[in-house]
């Protein structure tokens, strides 16, 4: 038996269109359509994986597809591989930190800003379960603000908290302590 996988899709870079889009409801999740498309983007996320070993997530967006709908590999709790779709963010924490984030559509640059410690979520799964988590963990919140911002148009560039919070990562990796110590969170920290 042949185990036919599909092909990732190239991820849209800083400055294509498509990542300014904002993205509409998944109305039929069987559509054939939608199936491939959510296949597509499972398979971009499982390529960047193996290719680099991490990845969390990536929206539909950065491969060009303007629909409401998230792939995610998440490990430790919640744990959770497959498609967020149609997600909602319900609550956000008062309580903030910063850090430095990165994208998949802009890999050389790092942006310091700052995200709500912790978040709950709805949505609906690939069976068209309806789904909540409640009050997330920082990691995974962080990770969801994100990931949520592109399904809206927006980059992580647009949250930069100053003039100094766009850096290479070229900088970065030659002074990392000196850039984390700017920040209150560091992913993988």
């Amino acid at each position: 038996m042949t185990i036919v996988h599909d092909a990732p899709a190239r991820v849209l870079q800083m400055g294509e269109p498509g990542l300014r889009r904002i993205s509409a409801p998944v109305a039929d999740i069987a559509d054939p359509a939608f199936v491939a498309d959510g296949r597509r983007l499972t398979a971009t996320l499982q390529a960047f994986r193996e290719a680099h070993g991490f990845g969390r997530a990536i929206a539909a967006p950065q491969i060009g597809v303007a629909q409401r709908f998230i792939a995610v590999h998440l490990a430790g709790e919640p744990s959770f591989r497959g498609l967020l779709i149609n997600p909602v963010i319900r609550w956000r924490s008062e309580q903030t930190f910063t850090m430095w984030d990165d994208c998949m559509s802009f890999p050389s640059i790092l942006v310091r800003l700052r995200r709500h410690h912790s978040i709950s979520l709805s949505f609906h799964d690939e069976q068209g379960e309806a789904r909540t988590w409640t009050q997330l963990d920082r990691a995974t919140s962080e990770l969801l603000q994100h990931e949520m911002d592109h399904l809206d148009g927006i980059l992580a560039v647009d949250h930069a908290i100053d003039r100094d919070a766009i850096v290479m990562r070229e900088a970065f990796e030659a002074m990392p302590d000196h850039f984390r110590r700017q920040v209150d969170y560091v992913i993988g920290g």
